[in-house]
C-alpha cells in the first residue's frame, strides 16, 4: 500500500470558522492556502497519522453514508489535488 506523507511546514488551522491548510514560518511558498470542508479535514487528520489510501477509504466509509466507489473515489480526488499543489513528501 502507498503511503504518503504530508510536506512538513504545513498545518491545519482554524481561520474565521473555516479549517483551511496553511504554510508554517519554515515554509517558504506562502501563497498556499485550502480550505478544507468537513471530508477534507477528515482525510488530512488521517494522512497526518500515516494513514494509507485503503485507510482512507475505510475511514470515509465508517464516518459517512457513501458507498466503498464514492469513497474511493472521494480518497482519489482528495490525494490528486493536494499532490497538485505540491503538500505530500516525493
Amino acid at each position: 500500500m502507498e503511503k504518503l506523507r504530508i510536506r512538513t511546514g504545513y498545518q491545519l488551522r482554524t481561520v474565521a470558522g473555516r479549517t483551511v491548510v496553511v504554510p508554517t514560518e519554515d515554509t517558504l511558498d506562502t501563497n498556499v492556502m485550502i480550505v478544507l470542508n468537513e471530508t477534507g479535514k477528515l482525510l488530512w487528520d488521517r494522512l497526518s497519522a500515516g494513514a494509507t489510501p485503503e485507510e482512507l477509504v475505510s475511514a470515509l466509509l465508517a464516518e459517512y453514508d457513501v458507498s466503498q466507489d464514492v469513497a474511493r473515489s472521494d480518497v482519489q480526488a482528495f490525494i490528486a489535488r493536494m499532490r497538485q499543489r505540491g503538500l505530500f513528501e516525493d
